[in-house]
């Protein structure tokens, strides 16, 4: 793999592939060696949530476990709107997907010859592969490797995606802000693999960089987008002032940690399956507690699983609790829900293709079907991985006489940045995004409502609609493929600020729209105002520019 030269506009790709993490890199890998494949990255830095993965990767290895009960709890969790196609997919496909991990060199545990197991909530086995509690990083390191390796993927760090190029309906290419230069990139195929948006939540495990972009791009160019409204909200999430969320693994339940409150009776005993309950029954749980309590947070005891057990397993939580003063192996640790992954997205099929031609999407961005309502604890890497090979066995047979977008322009000389809009300095961008943060965690966090839902849309619906006003959105906008925008010193922080923000404000009106569309409770989307699940909303929601909000039928 080669990093240098930059990726500049008179160079056209076979492929595109927009996002590093682990569903980025195994499409990499998964395509044929003979394409030319370009990988871009917004940051500089490994700064993916595949990293931030702690639990594992679910696939049936034992053989007391079987493919008939890892669909049947998937279909569990999911609540009635996973699609049975593609949940079959998924189960018969990890079995080998995990060989190939193998091949390339990742790490597993060990129990024995054998690969270790372990439980996590609504799994019925111990089918849950891991290294140690690090499992995302460890997947990601091993697939860099790989890619690195690869003479035809060139990687481009530090290049933000603006918008897709679209010619006569088909995507044929991406618009970037790379360095001082705002330019166009051609290609025969686009691959969405931008992650999620829990960025979005003021709580939320995820990082920065999982803002959405990817679904607000294909929104823009005219793709489906499906069940926006399903965002799981991880219960054991730790709290403490000043600190991010670091993620506590489902994974310590499944060995014994217990939860708690202050008085030590636990939040979730009513619940069938206790502290192994499905993920939106246990935040709920806990969000109410907390309320009925007047805290912040609850507590989790993992003392049960053993001193051992948590050193040898457990590593990073155990050191990252400690280097915030608080020692797991002495005391129980704070914790709260937070927004973690996000169910819907942008609608594709079973080779990961979108709506739009020349457009795919994999990981979390996508909405394949697998995690209906409520994902299954560890499914989420194994969809990037079996979607991932759906697509490089799909894709070269689709490139058939298609060719990158045409630059007509490429002899124009460079047009330069309108000046900034008011407002537009990064601090009071940042302001306006935390502020879109803190909205999003009241109105359409676990629990939601249709009065606060319907005040909030109208509210970024207006704050969308005012910021694309401003000059330098209109001038991406209206650039045309061919022509480039020269960027003065200092340009470039503030235009990455307006086009986050812009990114965010769209998903949220989308997100806001669906959870006030549905008007029902069912998986992560629970309506205080509606909280029974109904049988003629066991339908997918659909959104797509310039159509109205709708639903359609499972598979």
């Amino acid at each position: 793999m080669a990093t240098d030269p930059p990726a500049t506009p008179d160079t056209s790709w076979d492929v595109v592939v927009i996002g590093s993490g682990a569903a980025g890199l195994m499409t990499c890998l998964e395509l044929p060696q003979v394409l030319r494949v370009l990988l871009l990255s917004k940051d500089d830095k490994p700064r993916s949530a595949s990293r931030w993965a702690q639990g594992g990767i679910a696939a049936v290895t034992r053989p007391e476990d079987s493919t008939a009960s890892h669909v049947n709890d998937t279909l569990k969790a999911g609540a009635g709107l996973c699609d049975p196609d593609a949940v079959a997919l998924l189960v018969n496909q990890a079995p080998a997907c995990v060989q190939r991990l193998l091949e390339l060199g990742m790490a597993f545990d060990r129990s024995g010859a054998d690969l270790s197991t372990t439980l996590e909530a609504a799994h019925s086995h111990r089918r849950v592969l891991h290294a140690q509690d690090r499992t995302g990083g460890a997947l990601v390191d091993a697939l860099e490797r790989q890619v690195q390796q690869r003479p035809n993927v060139v990687h481009c760090k530090g290049v933000m995606a603006l918008q897709l190029w679209l010619e006569a309906g088909r995507c044929c290419g991406v618009q970037v802000l790379q360095t001082d230069r705002v330019s166009w990139i051609g290609s025969r195929a686009v691959v969405l693999a931008t992650g999620g948006g829990g960025h979005l939540f003021a709580h939320t495990t995820n990082p920065e960089q999982a803002s959405g972009d990817g679904l607000a791009m294909a929104w823009q160019a005219g793709a489906q987008l499906r069940d926006l409204e399903f965002v799981q909200f991880h219960p054991t999430a730790l709290m403490l002032p000043g600190a991010p969320h670091f993620l506590i693994s489902e994974a310590v339940r499944g060995e014994g940690a217990r939860l708690h409150d202050r008085a030590g009776q636990s939040p979730v005993a009513g619940l069938a399956g206790a502290d192994l309950a499905p993920r939106d029954q246990v935040s709920r749980a806990l969000a109410r507690t907390m309320q009925a309590q007047a805290v912040e947070h609850l507590w989790l005891d993992l003392r049960p699983v053993g001193e051992q057990r948590l050193l040898s397993q457990f590593p990073t939580i155990v050191r990252r609790c400690r280097e915030l003063g608080i020692d797991p192996l002495t005391t129980s640790i704070p914790v709260a829900p937070a927004a973690h992954y996000w169910m819907g997205g942008i609608a594709t099929d079973l080779q990961a293709a979108t709506s739009v031609p020349g457009l795919y999407a994999v990981g979390e961005v996508a909405s394949t079907g697998v995690h209906g309502a409520n994902r299954l604890a560890s499914n989420s890497l194994m969809e990037c991985l079996v979607f991932a090979r759906q697509l490089g066995q799909h894709l070269p047979g689709q490139l058939n006489d298609v060719t990158a977008g045409s630059r007509p322009g490429l002899a124009r000389p460079p047009l330069v940045l309108l000046p900034a809009g008011r407002g537009a300095q990064p601090a009071r961008l940042d302001q306006q995004r935390q502020l879109l943060r803190q909205l999003c965690w009241q109105v359409a966090g676990v629990e939601r409502r249709n009065a606060p839902l319907a005040q909030a849309l109208q509210r970024v619906r207006q704050q969308r609609q005012a910021l694309e006003g401003w000059p330098q959105l209109q001038q991406l906008q209206q650039l045309q493929p061919g022509e480039c925008l020269q960027l003065a010193s200092g340009d470039q922080p503030q235009l990455r600020a307006q086009v986050d923000l812009q990114h965010r404000l769209v998903l949220a009106e989308l997100l806001i729209e669906a959870a006030l569309f549905r008007g029902e409770s069912r998986g992560g989307h629970y309506r205080t105002d509606a909280p029974a699940a109904q049988p003629f909303w066991q339908r997918h929601t659909l959104q797509q520019r310039g159509q109205a909000i709708s639903t359609a039928a499972i598979g």
